[in-house]
Parts: structure tokens; C-alpha cells; sequence
């Protein structure tokens, strides 16, 4: 199975695009909803749910790993690296790459939670790819709690979504990084307050192309991978909220089970 945890709901953006691009695989999920958001967290504390995570899905059977956020990915995939000998896919550096890679003006904007920020590793990524692109970044705390919520298009999420957006904008950035996995879900307003020029990379796409890439090279791995379309979703605190969002974003009856980490 392909394992994916997040530290909510916004990890099932990855869920949907490793559906569709690879169809038929038997995915596992982890959405740590009881500790959500990670976004606020110590880095030390990140990389310990990123671990007990970790562990838990491989427990189920998963043969690889996609850390589906991006506080866990800019913090924590180092550590889960070094402690599982696995194929460990983290979803920044295919954002970066493709943002490179279309990006006609090399000024690029970021947007995430405080720690993504903070921590600094998509200017170090985007730099080590090519030093003359012009990075601006904007930290956006609210976003993760208002998709949590199913506040998808409340006029409030409107007005922040266009407050934080702002300084990128008068940067006049061309390519926009969604730095969170939860941020796709408002991917329409996002495109609508940045402006239709503004390409927006979302990383639940790119890292699920970089998946199935990896499988195809790799044979050996994509045979340890069952492929019989089931689908399993794990949750550390049961809300109906998840629930109701899942279902229409995968367009599925979903059964949420709970566990304890």
C-alpha cells in the first residue's frame, strides 16, 4: 500500500491526485486531526508525530511513504529518512522543481503555515535549482483552521485569502507556491485573489506525478505494492466536518476509522 499522513484534511489533496494518476493502487491515510494543526508546533514536536506517523501506517502495511504536509516535509523528513528504510516522497521539492521548470519570470512566491516559513526550505530548494529567482514568501496561520473547518467559501475566507495574498501581489510574482496541502481546497480563490496570470502550483499534483515516475523506474518496488482500489482512512479524533469534506472531495463513501498514536 502507498501510506500518506497529514496532520489534518488537507493531505486527502494528495489522496485524490495519487488516485488519479495512479489508479487502482490500495492507498492508506493518517489525518492527524486530534494535533492539527502542525503549522503552530515546534519543529522537535513535528518530527515526533511525523515518526509515530510514520510508524503507524508502515504497521498497516505500507510499503512507501508520502509525508502530505508541508510543515512535516520542510521539518521532519530528514528524521524520517534516517530512522525508516523506505521510500520516503515529501511534497516540496516536486512543487519547487515545477515551479522552476514554469516559471517565466523566476519570481516566485510562497505561501504556507508559520513553521513552513520559518523554516526557510523552499527559498533553499528554489536557490540550490537556480540562483536568480526572486522569492517572496507570506505566512497564512488562518487558512489551515477555516479549510478544517469546511469554511471553503465564506466571505470571511475570501477576505483573508486576499489579505495575506497582497504583498505577493504587489511583488507581481508569476508563479505561486501553495506551500500547504490543505491550501488546494481553496485553490479557485486563491487563483481569483492572486490574479489569472499567476500560475499556482499545487503540491498534491506535483508529488503525485513524482510517485508514479519513481514506481515506473522501479519495479521492484511497485511490485510490493497491492493494487486492488480499496482505500483505508485513519484519523486520530473523529469529526463530521472530515467526514463531509472526504466524501466530496473524493467523490466516495468514506469510513473513517479512529486510532490513538
Amino acid at each position: 500500500m502507498i501510506g500518506i499522513f497529514d496532520s489534518g484534511i488537507g493531505g486527502l489533496t494528495v489522496v485524490k491526485a495519487l488516485m488519479e494518476h495512479l489508479s487502482g493502487y490500495d492507498i492508506i491515510y493518517f489525518g492527524d486531526t486530534a494535533r492539527t494543526p502542525y503549522g503552530t508546533k515546534s519543529s522537535e514536536t513535528v518530527k515526533k508525530y511525523a515518526l509515530e506517523n510514520t510508524e503507524f501506517l508502515l504497521s498497516k502495511g505500507a510499503k512507501i511513504i508520502v509525508i502530505a504536509c508541508n510543515t512535516a516535509s520542510s521539518v521532519a523528513t530528514e528524521s524520517v529518512v534516517e530512522n525508516f528504510d523506505i521510500p520516503i516522497f515529501e511534497v516540496i521539492t516536486p512543487a519547487v522543481e515545477l515551479s522552476i521548470n514554469t516559471s517565466h519570470k523566476l519570481c516566485i512566491g510562497i505561501i504556507g503555515t508559520r513553521a513552513t516559513v520559518k523554516s526557510g526550505i523552499y527559498e533553499k530548494k528554489i536557490k540550490e535549482m537556480n540562483t536568480q529567482s526572486r522569492i517572496y514568501s507570506k505566512a497564512c496561520p488562518l487558512l489551515v483552521p477555516l479549510v478544517e473547518e469546511g469554511w471553503l467559501k465564506k466571505p470571511e475566507t475570501k477576505m483573508i485569502v486576499k489579505k495575506y495574498l497582497h504583498p505577493l501581489k504587489v511583488r507581481q510574482i508569476d508563479t505561486l507556491i501553495l506551500g500547504c496541502t490543505h491550501y488546494p481546497l481553496l485553490k479557485n480563490i486563491i487563483q481569483k485573489k492572486i490574479g489569472k496570470k499567476v500560475n499556482v502550483i499545487d503540491s498534491s499534483i506535483a508529488v503525485a506525478s513524482n510517485v508514479k515516475a519513481f514506481l515506473e523506474k522501479h519495479q521492484e518496488v511497485d511490485a510490493l505494492l497491492s493494487k486492488k482500489g480499496r482505500c483505508s482512512f485513519f484519523v486520530s479524533d473523529v469529526t463530521e466536518q472530515f467526514k463531509k469534506t472526504a466524501t466530496s472531495m473524493l467523490r466516495r463513501d468514506i469510513h473513517l476509522e479512529h486510532v490513538k498514536i
